[in-house]
């Protein structure tokens, strides 16, 4: 019989003790094991802060290609609002019997719909008022709002199986843009700037300009968050000009400032902020010191490039007689190409208006010939220059427009509202397949039935187009290593590729 042995005294006192009596009782013991453990760290913490600081010379490297690139510029042409397939590009002839007839529910099959026209009582069917015609080998049908576009078809690749996530203006551009419909992420062109880096050093990498729309009945806001370099290094974010006045606001030294006290100053807070970026190792103070760096010799290369009334009449004639004035989408048409010219990696237009939720009738006309010649010419301008082949271009919009009519219907007039699940967009250029047509949609241009392409394949496809694996372009930011892409499984499009 094994013999009993009771528990002594302490191990009884032990088991009822509080937790904190065992943090008091044993603080002296945690405090000293504390301190071992921060000992290494705060013996070692200017050799640890040398080394967790990069150099600028590291910070500045661009990561490169993953693979021979064939786009190395791209000029991204963004309808603000959302272009209506239905009436440019996306012909449904059988759609003229369908007039004022309700949308059926197996097209429309329960889908979302925005509460702009959820609380109809009727989705009526609005058959586009325009006469489409077919053009180039291809046989592309393009509205007679786009007469020039229809003249280049064959050095177009056409993409009408273009879907998104999102409903509404804010988060389908933030998501088409940024590949996420939550702001602050970095955009297309920032993740082009880094990871290719500068062509020019006395330009920005990254250049945005804003097109000023000949109608302005329905504007949607467009700011800097969709030109911010989100997580990655500020140095990529876009650069915005202005495309009247002075480029960049400041540009000039002041009164009484010359460019060799401008350059003191200049010396004196570079010699400061490095000071600091090397005891503190964040590279924002490099961004500070980049961006002084390049406004100093932008000084003497942007009101280069902006004088465009040095351009031969030849371009005018190319681009239209719009493009001699400043702000019209023709001119900054003009500048886009003159920014390629002198090796700007990314050029991003805006042009706006393009949210016809109302009189498409009295509206898109406009909206079309604003554009319309000058993107010929600017297609043709870069072809005869020898910089099509490395320059993509991308026309677009954020989403498409809906089948049926957004308030009054009537032969000549109606509205569309937003619709996600299908829209055109075009590219060229950059080893992009000229003369392609590419997906196609329904009886009533509302739902894709072949070959579909989202947002997150487009921007994967644009970054093959760049020389990245869009799987391995990436970005370390909260312990996460960041894409363009997301995670949700994404596809390069090959059929689109030269």
């Amino acid at each position: 019989m094994s013999q009993f042995h009771p528990h002594p005294l302490f191990q009884d006192y032990v088991r009822s003790e509080t937790r904190r009596q065992f943090f008091k009782r044993g603080a002296s013991l945690l405090g000293t094991a504390a301190l071992a453990s921060l000992a290494p760290n705060l013996l070692f913490a200017e050799e640890k802060k040398k080394a967790a600081a990069p150099s600028m010379q590291d910070v500045m490297k661009a990561i490169g290609p993953h693979f021979p690139p064939t786009a190395k510029q791209v000029i991204y042409l963004h309808m603000v609002g959302g272009p209506s397939q239905i009436d440019l590009f996306d012909y449904k002839p059988k759609l003229g019997a369908q007039f004022d007839k309700d949308l059926p529910d197996t097209i429309r099959m329960g889908q979302r719909i925005t509460t702009m026209t959820s609380g109809q009582k009727r989705l009526p069917v609005a058959p586009t008022k325009y006469k489409f015609a077919q053009y180039g080998k291809n046989g592309m049908w393009v509205s007679e709002l786009l007469p020039w576009t229809a003249k280049m078809v064959d050095d177009l690749c056409f993409v009408r199986s273009m879907n998104t996530d999102a409903i509404n203006h804010e988060p389908a551009i933030t998501f088409m843009q940024t590949g996420n419909q939550v702001t602050g992420k970095p955009c297309l062109g920032s993740w082009v700037s880094y990871g290719l880096g500068t062509l020019n050093q006395n330009l920005p990498t990254f250049v945005v300009l804003l097109a000023k729309s000949s109608n302005t009945e329905q504007l949607q806001a467009i700011g800097n968050r969709l030109w911010s370099a989100g997580y990655l290094p500020g140095e990529h974010a876009g650069v915005s000009l202005r495309t009247a006045g002075d480029p960049i606001l400041f540009i000039n030294n002041p009164q009484g400032v010359d460019e060799k006290i401008r350059r003191q100053t200049l010396d004196g807070l570079k010699a400061l902020n490095e000071i600091n970026f090397r005891t503190a190792g964040d590279p924002e103070t490099h961004t500070r010191i980049s961006q002084y760096e390049l406004a100093f010799r932008m000084q003497s290369s942007v009101p280069e490039l902006s004088e465009i009334s040095g351009e031969p009449e030849s371009t005018y004639q190319l681009y239209g007689a719009e493009a001699k004035k400043p702000g019209t989408f023709a001119n900054t048409a003009v500048l886009a190409r003159r920014l390629v010219e002198r090796g700007v990696r990314f050029v991003q237009i805006y042009h706006n208006n393009w949210d016809t939720h109302s009189n498409t009738g009295g509206r898109l006309p406009s909206q079309c010939k604003d554009i319309d010649q000058a993107c010929y010419g600017l297609v043709q301008d870069l072809k005869q220059r020898g910089l099509l082949d490395s320059t993509l271009i991308v026309w677009g919009g954020e989403f498409g427009r809906t089948i049926y009519s957004q308030g009054q219907l009537t032969k000549d007039n109606y509205g569309r509202d937003h619709h996600p699940r299908c829209f055109t967009m075009w590219m060229a250029g950059g080893g992009i397949k000229p003369g392609l047509v590419h997906g196609e949609t329904d009886d009533y241009s509302y739902n894709i039935v072949k070959d579909p392409v989202h947002v997150h394949d487009f921007h994967a496809t644009a970054l093959k187009l760049l020389g990245f694996d869009h799987l391995k372009m990436t970005y370390r930011f909260q312990g996460l290593d960041q894409r363009l892409t997301g995670v949700v499984p994404a596809n390069v499009v090959d059929q689109l590729l030269a």
